[in-house]
């Protein structure tokens, strides 16, 4: 079982950018997982999906309220997975969590746009986003 580390979070100002980075050690691959994603939340809130991509193609989905401002991509070194973020608002505040699956059904559901906390088993500890003035 691989583990996974985010980093990149910080506090920015609206219309500021930030790019999350999901790093994956141990004796494992991205290759052993079909799906990858990323999540969020906010105090008193439920896990937000945010973003997610097929391990084989590179196929995204994004949450309506994130699309054209996020982008989820393989990283430099391969063994990282990126998350682009653009034009930050204040809504955008929350611990963000990145995410993997070795099942054909989560992939399934991260491309047709209806992927949920409960479909991944693999997990970070998250990485904080504070948007402000």
């Amino acid at each position: 079982q691989g583990r996974l580390v985010e980093s990149g979070g910080g506090s920015v100002q609206p219309g500021g950018s930030l790019k999350l980075s999901c790093a994956l050690s141990g004796p494992t691959g991205w290759n052993d997982y079909y799906a990858i994603g990323w999540f969020r939340q906010a105090p008193g809130k439920e896990r937000e999906a945010v973003a997610c991509i097929s391990t084989a193609d590179d196929s995204s989905h994004y949450a309506d309220s994130v699309k054209d401002r996020f982008t989820i991509t393989r990283g430099h070194p391969a063994n990282t997975m990126s998350l682009q973020i653009d034009n930050l608002i204040p809504e955008d505040s929350a611990l963000y969590y990145c995410a993997a699956d070795r099942g054909l059904a989560t992939l399934a559901r991260c491309l047709a746009g209806a992927f949920a906390a409960q479909d991944f088993g693999s997990w970070g500890q998250g990485t904080q986003v504070t948007v402000s003035s």
